[in-house]
């Protein structure tokens, strides 16, 4: 999946999960800095932190890859 369709994805979840991307950091472990990075697709997130942020939304991988 290219990196800005998932950083939007990834944002698009929290904000329908109503997360702020403070309280998303928090929740994580993950800075707010990385996670602003990811979500503006200027930083490719790795499989652990992809991992955290599908946990804390309580969503599934699949979900967030989906390209539908």
């Amino acid at each position: 999946m290219e990196n800005l369709q998932l950083a939007q994805r990834i944002r698009a979840f929290r904000k329908l999960k109503g997360f702020t991307q403070q309280q998303l950091a928090e929740q994580t472990g993950v800075s707010l800095a990385v996670l602003g990075a990811i979500e503006r697709g200027n930083r490719r997130a790795e499989d652990q932190i992809l991992t955290k942020i599908v946990d804390v939304l309580g969503i599934t991988m699949s979900e967030l890859k989906s390209s539908k």
